[in-house]
């Protein structure tokens, strides 16, 4: 397979900015340019391009890069989370049907791959034990209903269309009537991708939303299309509404840009994309995974998963100075110490002033520090054995509620008494803490 020129750009960015002895001004003003030039080649809109760079630019003088991270590995770091955020952000698109029966309406120009995605959707959804339906209206496009229907039979939904009539909107309402009937939980609506010209399609899909009253709305976009995809979402925003959209031929092209610009003005949510012409290659689509292909990323997965947990830990350590521990408290603060790697590796890392001695003193040795990290898996399946109301009230934990914990997690009641040990030393320590910071208050007239 060919190389991908997008993320070949891309990699050799990234390879340039971690061989960088250091960022002056010059510099990152030379590598915002460009990630311009990249993003533009690649067809993304100017306006969605300045808003990108600018971002990371404003953020990477105002922020401060986390303990043990340096400036550049910080500049990759932004690159990566506004790539991200352009794209929906970090959280997964929500693909649960909220409702039954769920009426689910695909709009987009011929040759989008809008019938093909109806039956990948279709697929998708009877794997999750859903009973779906597939309506053809389109009448215009020879073809498109012994199309569907085959492609109905082929993945087991039901299937409505009529194979002479040329009123869209009375196929419509024949078919919503026949998968009421026949008790659909997903009635998947695929449209007309073209007319005699544009007007007359866009009035259509109108006609059909209005008579649907969909549930959501679909677009679906050819990947490779670029800046045209930015037209027609516009000329089909001022027709219908843009819920979601699915990216087709996500497989083979290198210049996306144009299809994720168009996403970013609708609004919408890219839902699923298309990764190969089978029926089952479609994916939910995730962007931290894509932005991670992008960028060619390999082993920078490993620092945005270091970033994170130093992230995580010093939100951690707020809470606890600010008095909220518990063992909840307790459990975050071991994932987000296990995610950053050996302890004897993150050492550095870690804000480990607010610990007791002797666990301070278990870290500069290295048996003990092997020790250490047995205890916190050890204490970590502990804590997974609790129930919620133990973990946020650990003062009800008894002597009966300890045997049941040591049984679940698989180890003596005395793991689980000195894992309650050190919460009972955390909590006296913080207390100490606030009391000693409200004496100072005091001594200097606050």
């Amino acid at each position: 397979m060919a190389p991908n020129p997008l993320v070949e750009a891309f990699t050799n960015l990234v390879n340039r900015i971690r061989g960088l002895n250091y960022i002056d001004e010059a510099t990152l003003k030379e590598v915002l340019r460009e990630i311009q030039r990249i993003l533009l080649k690649a067809d993304v809109s100017a306006d969605v391009v300045l808003s990108i760079t600018r971002a990371i630019e404003e953020r990477f003088r105002q922020e401060k890069p986390p303990q043990g991270i340096t400036s550049k590995e910080f500049l990759l770091y932004l690159l990566y989370q506004e790539l991200v955020k352009a794209l929906g952000g970090e959280e997964a698109p929500n693909v649960n049907i909220s409702k039954r029966p769920y009426r689910l309406m695909l709009i987009g120009v011929e040759g989008s791959g809008k019938t093909t995605s109806a039956a990948k959707l279709a697929r998708f959804y009877i794997k999750r034990n859903l009973r779906v339906g597939l309506i053809e209206t389109d009448t215009y496009r020879p073809g498109a209903y012994h199309q569907l229907r085959q492609l109905a039979e082929r993945v087991n939904a039901l299937f409505y269309g009529e194979e002479n009539s040329k009123d869209p909107i009375a196929i419509l309402r024949h078919g919503l009537e026949y998968m009421q009937r026949n008790r659909a939980d997903l009635i998947i609506i695929d449209t007309a991708g073209r007319h005699r010209n544009e007007e007359e399609l866009l009035r259509e899909a109108k006609a059909i939303y209005d008579e649907a009253k969909p549930d959501e709305v679909m677009l679906v976009i050819d990947a490779t299309v670029g800046r045209q995809a930015a037209a027609q979402t516009e000329a089909f925003m001022k027709y219908v509404p843009i819920h979601s959209v699915f990216l087709t031929k996500m497989d083979s092209t290198a210049k996306a840009g144009g299809a994720l610009t168009s996403v970013i003005k609708s609004g919408a949510r890219i839902k699923f994309i298309g990764v190969g012409e089978d029926i089952d290659e479609i994916e939910v689509f995730d962007a931290n995974k894509y932005v991670s292909r992008l960028l060619g990323m390999g082993d920078l997965e490993a620092l945005i998963e270091k970033i994170r947990a130093i992230e995580e830990e010093s939100k951690i350590m707020e809470e606890i100075e600010e008095g909220k521990i518990n063992l909840l408290t307790i459990k975050k603060q071991i994932d987000s110490i296990m995610k950053l790697g050996p302890l004897s590796k993150i050492l550095e890392l870690l804000p480990t002033s607010m610990l007791p001695m002797q666990y301070r003193a278990v870290m500069l040795d290295e048996e003990k520090m092997s020790n250490a990290q047995e205890m916190l898996r050890r204490w970590r399946h502990i804590l997974d054995s609790m129930t919620k109301e133990e973990l946020l009230n650990p003062d009800i934990i008894n002597a009966s509620r300890i045997r049941r914990i040591a049984r679940g997690a698989g180890v003596t009641p005395k793991d689980v008494k000195e894992l309650l040990n050190y919460y009972q030393l955390m909590k006296r320590m913080v207390n100490q803490i606030k009391k000693s910071r409200r004496r100072l208050g005091r001594l200097v007239g606050e």
